[in-house]
């Protein structure tokens, strides 16, 4: 299970940290046109705030776990994550985006599994 659960963490770390970083670097004009259509929704600031609480969740799924120090932040950052996904699949469901519900509803589950993995039966 600790295999598994260091697996998903890494990828949802490797993930959230492209995606934090593209929001964190770009203007919110060019994400919209990218694909990102929902950054039009919302203003420049909540976008780069967005990207930081993702660049900030995949930090914490690995450093503290990594370096051995404050490794409770790890199921924190994991349900941070999974309530960042809750607000995405809230705002693509009003844009009637589909395909994005059901990837920020895996990603959602992944975060939750590392969450409920790392508080519970296999802390650190």
């Amino acid at each position: 299970m600790n295999i598994a659960l260091w697996i998903v963490a890494s990828a949802l770390a490797l993930a959230f940290l492209a995606a934090g970083l593209m929001k964190i670097s770009q203007p919110q004009e060019k994400l919209a046109a990218s694909g990102m259509g929902w950054a039009e929704d919302f203003n420049s600031g909540a976008v780069k705030a967005i990207g930081l609480a993702e660049v900030l969740g995949a930090l914490g799924l690995i450093l503290p776990a990594v370096t051995g120090i404050a490794t409770f932040l790890v199921p924190v950052a994991a349900t941070g994550l999974a309530v960042v996904m809750v607000g995405a699949i809230i705002t693509h469901i009003k844009r009637g985006e589909k395909q994005a519900v059901v990837i920020n509803a895996v990603l959602g589950a992944l975060a939750l599994f590392v969450a409920v993995g790392r508080f519970g039966p296999v802390p650190f």
